[in-house]
């Protein structure tokens, strides 16, 4: 990967917890200790790296995380958090564990039926920006506002798709249902769907996958054959 546009390279040291008798109580950010795999993020232009906590690569073992980061992560940023494997029952290790596999084939095949998520809980570049000697108050709010732009971003199309189902509704559905008198001649947005097949799949496409399809796989479903 390259990264020379990326003020913070790889390899990072993270920062790790320490261990202490009691919980400091003060002015600090609490933080939950997930149960996951440290990994430190480093998305350049047109690509991303994904660094473990012993600063070796886990990009090869989580593939459908490497695009998905790819995908919806703004360019030239840097960020510290925990790859972990949400189920039913809470977040299952042992799942994340057998992605450490020298197979590839394995590895695909796991990505399928346990797909694995990014808690992001630091950041440490942004843009020119290194952030590693600012306050930890300084990097949570870069990336609460990182985070916020990122989900505005992918709430557009969900907002684009319920403006057309909404129009949709109105100007052909709820005129046909306020109707009283029988109905000779149907619309002629209906009538164009019913010659062109084609057109059929224009509301299928928007109304039911969406500008961009959200993939959301539950473990119930992926037990069922």
């Amino acid at each position: 990967m390259r990264t020379s546009r990326l003020p913070v390279e790889p390899p990072v040291e993270p920062m790790l917890a320490k261990l202490a008798d009691e919980l400091p109580v003060g002015d600090y950010l609490y933080e939950p200790k997930w149960d996951g795999f440290r990994a430190i993020v480093f998305r350049s232009e047109n690509d991303v790296y994904v660094q473990s906590r012993d600063m070796r690569p886990l990009d090869r073992y989580f593939p459908e995380l490497h695009a998905i980061l790819l995908e919806r992560l703004p360019s030239n940023i840097v960020i510290d958090g925990e790859i972990v494997i949400a189920t039913a029952r809470g977040l299952d290790f042992d799942a994340l564990q057998l992605r450490l596999h020298p197979a590839a084939s394995r590895v695909e095949k796991l990505a399928k039926e346990t797909p694995s998520s990014f808690i992001a809980f630091d950041v440490l570049a942004v843009g020119a920006r290194n952030l590693m000697t600012e306050p930890q108050a300084t990097r949570r709010a870069a990336l609460e506002e990182l985070l916020d732009k990122v989900q505005r971003r992918r709430q557009l199309p969900t907002r684009v798709i319920q403006a057309f189902q909404k129009t949709a509704q109105d100007r052909i559905i709820g005129r046909l249902l306020e109707r009283t008198e029988p109905i000779t001649r149907a619309p002629l947005i209906v009538r164009l769907f019913d010659r062109f097949a084609i057109l059929r799949r224009i509301p299928g496409r928007f109304l039911g996958l969406g500008v961009r399809r959200e993939r959301v796989r539950s473990p119930a479903a992926a037990r069922r054959p």
